[in-house]
């Protein structure tokens, strides 16, 4: 491993390290930490191993930075891997530094590893799973599919997606004249290792009737925006940095090349994914897994092109606008600046957010919006709660609409006297009320005349707010809700939102 990358692996966990509280702590990452009290071989909307990691941190405390940490070394391993590949496909220092400065210059991968979410793992599966996939077309060990079906099966449990490189790795040995492969004992070994790893999570999916199906079906229909073919190719230059087009497009033409024929199957991996993913109108960050394997060819392909005298003065010149255009398009995605300083960079830099939602936006875009507003909703539902009869606050329960506002009250709420927060969506739905009961309940938003249903006393008692929070979390009234007409037992099943 080269010097150079080595340092860009240091630089990356430091920057992270630097700004890894930067605007609190993000939606998604409540929810995991209530996961992690909940461990299983599966949830409705995720395979468990962001729940296994989230419990790890648990196990250190409870701050930004032990939550985070997973996420900022995964994302100095991911540069580090990159030049490994590199290096794998025959690069040397050159292209092995190129590689890894495509991972740590891409906007992308500093909003990845910001926050714990799969998505700060599922490059590192991609890319090992290649290492491995090059490392046998290099050497023609067979034993090495082992390793291959070890890593798709894990990176499977931590994303459902590890499937479509594993596809497209198949298609890119068939159209590859690799087909030979798919004959050999060890490849199927590794199948096997790798069904045998998924295997639990699949019984759970089968046992409670393919929640994550139900899911995705919702969600695409209601909820998710769809790319046509030039809008998500554009998202790719943008996200994955303008600057660094030519590498990675040199990484595709690499693997067609007479040099990077060996390692053609990745080539068309790459390939097979993306018409994959234009044809299912998947979400343009989808594909984001796959472009170390582009900028760990690509810098191969440029260290031969870019060696005569008169045309190395070329690499330090891509080198340098890649380290500027990431430099200057990290506030868009990476909290380096304070919220109004960022509105007001943004506004000058005049570049659009790229929706994947469909929902109203406000001052800020869903990524940084889903850092802000948790704690003031937790305060303000302690307000209420502390304003109840001792009485009262002995029976209460607090009732989120959703996973952000139950895992909002079961972070900050301990610490504000708080009992623990119960919700019918996804898993909080199968991990049930517990011993909570309907005599009295705080709920977060819904509407007066579907809590009358099933109270006869329902009063407002407190609003949430937040400048920089999603709309949708924004001037939700609090409701206190008495005198039920129904039991746990029987609202229970009625409430259940799979979404």
């Amino acid at each position: 491993m080269s010097r150079v990358v080595l340092a860009l692996a240091a630089a990356k966990l430091v920057l992270h390290l630097v700004f890894i509280r930067g605007y609190g702590i993000f939606r998604d990452e409540l929810y995991y930490l209530d996961c992690a009290r909940h461990l299983d071989w599966g949830y409705p909307d995720q395979p468990p191993v962001i729940a296994v990691v989230a419990w790890l941190t648990s196990l250190f405390g409870d701050s930004l930075v032990i939550i985070r940490l997973p996420a900022a070394l995964a994302g100095a391993a991911l540069v580090l891997l990159a030049g490994a590949l590199a290096r794998e496909l025959g690069g040397g220092p050159f292209a092995q530094g190129m590689a890894a400065l495509g991972v740590l210059a891409a906007p992308g991968y500093l909003l990845f590893h910001h926050i714990l979410t799969m998505n700060a793992f599922e490059p590192l599966f991609w890319t090992s799973a290649a290492w491995v996939a090059a490392r046998y077309l290099t050497s023609r060990d067979p034993r090495l599919w082992l390793a291959f079906g070890g890593i798709a099966g894990l990176g499977f449990l931590n994303k459902h997606s590890m499937m479509f490189l594993v596809g497209g790795l198949v298609a890119g040995l068939l159209l590859s004249g690799e087909g030979r492969v798919l004959r050999e004992k060890w490849f199927w070994a590794g199948v096997i290792l790798g069904a045998a790893i998924v295997l639990p999570h699949v019984a759970w999916q089968i046992r409670h009737g393919f929640p994550q199906a139900e899911i995705l079906r919702v969600t695409r229909a209601a909820r998710d925006v769809r790319l046509s073919p030039l809008p998500f190719l554009l998202a790719q230059a943008q996200t994955m940095n303008p600057a660094s087009v030519p590498l990675w497009l040199s990484g595709v033409w690499f693997f067609f090349t007479r040099r990077g024929r060996r390692f053609r199957p990745l080539g068309w991996a790459y390939l097979a994914v993306l018409l994959a993913l234009l044809g299912l109108h998947a979400k343009f960050y989808y594909l984001w897994p796959a472009y170390p394997i582009l900028f760990a060819g690509g810098g191969t392909f440029l260290e031969g092109v870019l060696a005569a005298p008169r045309r190395r003065w070329l690499r330090p010149v891509l080198a340098g606008a890649m380290v500027l255009a990431g430099a200057a398009l990290a506030p868009l995605v990476f909290p380096v600046l304070p919220v109004e300083s960022y509105l007001r960079y943004a506004r000058a830099l005049g570049v659009e957010e790229i929706r994947t939602e469909r929902q109203r936006r406000g001052a800020l875009p869903q990524h940084f919006a889903d850092m802000h507003g948790w704690e003031a909703m937790a305060r303000a539902v302690a307000r209420v709660y502390r304003g109840l009869s001792p009485e009262d606050r002995g029976k209460a329960v607090v009732f989120g609409q959703d996973f952000g506002q139950a895992g909002a009250i079961n972070y900050f709420g301990p610490a504000l006297g708080l009992p623990q927060a119960i919700s019918g969506h996804n898993s909080y739905y199968l991990w049930g009320p517990g011993e909570a009961t309907t005599d009295v309940v705080i709920v977060i938003g819904d509407e007066r005349e579907v809590l009358e249903e099933i109270f006869e006393d329902v009063q407002e008692a407190g609003v949430t707010d937040h400048p920089y929070a999603r709309p949708d979390e924004v001037g939700l009234t609090i409701w206190i809700c008495r005198k039920p007409r129904l039991t746990m037992e029987t609202l229970w099943p009625r409430i259940r939102s799979y979404g």
